[in-house]
């Protein structure tokens, strides 16, 4: 890393600087790519085995040191302990799946029309991997940006999120204690201020093969366009705006369980967060009832505190937004039935009832402990209620009559659904991912081999061919 200017992260309670880094410019980033394409041949004919015996032991030294890891999470997010320990139980399976897929990178024979040949199918690693991940679940999102890719035998040049690059460098600091050979994985830091320029260099160095990202939907279309014009395949997951359908014949206690969790887990500030409650208006009313008194029940303090259950969001600036956005609804007509305060950067489980079109909260993405109930009579009308935003990541239905809730999921514009359960959860072996402005493209399991390998055809010619000419 050259000499330069240094980043720094505050912790969101006090303010206290609890992380500096060196920042990168442009000439490290290009450096890191150098370098990853160095690397690459060795790690890629490294045998699946070594491969897998490295990221699993990955995820040991990452249970081992836990508690260093859900400090930093705590002191530079504003996450809770629950939250900490949540994000090093899914990133180790994050890791232990990908460990497993090293050999499962597969091919096919495919039979030729031309006589004596053998004709193949083979995924190979395709080279250097730039990967960026956010803060809002930093370990989950940090192994998920690296796992599959080291597994498939691609090197890795990781942009850390600026507001938790001690989560991030924590991460560099467990695969290089696991025995990654160097160059394979670099981590680099950058300024909000000088992001753009090292992500815009990053994607037009000719040895980066793939992007993956995770974040908002107006960077995503930034690196998109700019995948585009390199003709450089992306991997995006983006924004959301999760909606949670309440059938007239769902269990309304767990229905309500589930709408708080979604709603308020890390303070709303997940990708998969219940943002939209679509109920029955003949349920609604008792409905309602049972989520106040969820949401009365959360209150928000010091994450540091020991059973605390709800943290400030990710800053001050964070926290007027997302009360900008209840005082619009307010003031055009919805009604506060619970929480609605702000002080710092703290907002309490908020829960608003008659939300409508004009309202932002109705289209914008929230990103804080807040539900939005919206009203319907048939289920036509909740489908079309559901679909009528730019988003599509993930969904909830809830119903009894299963076969029912099913087919309303089927008729939901996500690239992931749950019955009867929250639109908050994640698997390692499974396809994640959106549509529409939610991205495109898949983590997890077999769809995670297939975005970072490339699909290359292999024949044999084993007899004479009759050429033309």
């Amino acid at each position: 890393m050259s000499d330069g200017p240094y980043l720094e992260r505050a912790n969101p309670v006090s303010g206290e600087v609890v992380t500096r880094v060196p920042a990168a410019t442009v000439a490290d980033a290009r450096h890191a790519a150098n370098v990853a394409a160095s690397a690459f041949p060795a790690w890629s004919s490294m045998s699946p085995s070594a491969r897998r015996e490295i990221i699993m032991r990955a995820a040991d030294i990452m249970i081992e040191r836990s508690e260093d890891v859900i400090a930093l999470i705590c002191a530079e997010t504003g996450g809770t302990r629950a939250w900490g320990e949540l994000n090093i139980r899914l990133g180790a399976s994050i890791l232990r799946e990908a460990a497993a897929m090293t050999t499962q990178i597969s091919g096919e024979v495919i039979p030729a029309d031309r006589p004596g040949s053998l004709a193949m199918s083979v995924r190979q690693p395709c080279g250097v991997v730039l990967s960026m991940a956010p803060w809002n679940a930093p370990i989950v999102l940090g192994c998920r940006a690296l796992a599959t890719p080291l597994a498939c035998g691609n090197t890795v040049v990781f942009k850390a999120s600026e507001f938790c690059p001690g989560v991030h460098s924590l991460l560099g600091d467990i695969f290089a204690a696991a025995g990654l050979p160097d160059g394979v994985l670099s981590i680099l830091h950058t300024p909000d201020r000088s992001a753009a320029e090292v992500v815009e260099a990053l994607i037009a160095h000719p040895a980066v093969r793939r992007i993956n990202f995770t974040g908002s939907t107006r960077t995503g279309r930034v690196i998109a366009d700019l995948c585009a014009r390199h003709l450089k395949r992306a991997l995006l997951e983006l924004g959301g705006k999760a909606p949670l359908i309440v059938l007239d014949d769902a269990d309304l206690d767990e229905a309500a369980r589930a709408a708080a969790y979604g709603a308020f887990a890390f303070q709303g500030q997940i990708c998969m967060s219940t943002e939209r409650i679509i109920v029955h208006d003949d349920v609604a009313d008792a409905f309602i009832e049972r989520l106040a008194d969820l949401a009365n029940s959360i209150t928000a303090g010091d994450p540091r505190t020991e059973g605390s259950r709800i943290g400030p969001l990710i800053g001050e600036h964070a926290a007027i937004r997302v009360k900008g956005l209840i005082d619009d609804a307010l003031q055009k007509g919805a009604r506060l039935i619970a929480g609605g305060s702000q002080q710092g950067a703290w907002v309490d489980a908020t829960v608003l009832d008659g939300i409508t079109p004009n309202m932002r909260v109705y289209h914008e993405e929230t990103f804080g402990p807040v539900a939005s109930l919206i009203r319907f009579v048939d289920v036509d009308e909740a489908v079309s209620i559901a679909n009528d935003t730019e988003y599509g990541l993930s969904a909830a239905v809830f119903g009894r009559d299963v076969t029912r809730a099913l087919d309303v999921a089927r008729r939901l514009e996500t690239g992931i659904c749950h019955i009867n359960s929250s639109t908050i959860h994640d698997e390692p072996q499974m396809p994640f991912g959106g549509v529409k402005s939610s991205g495109y493209g898949r983590f997890g399991g077999k769809a995670g081999i297939e975005e970072f390998t490339e699909l290359r055809w292999l024949t044999i010619q084993t007899g004479k061919v009759d050429y033309p000419i």
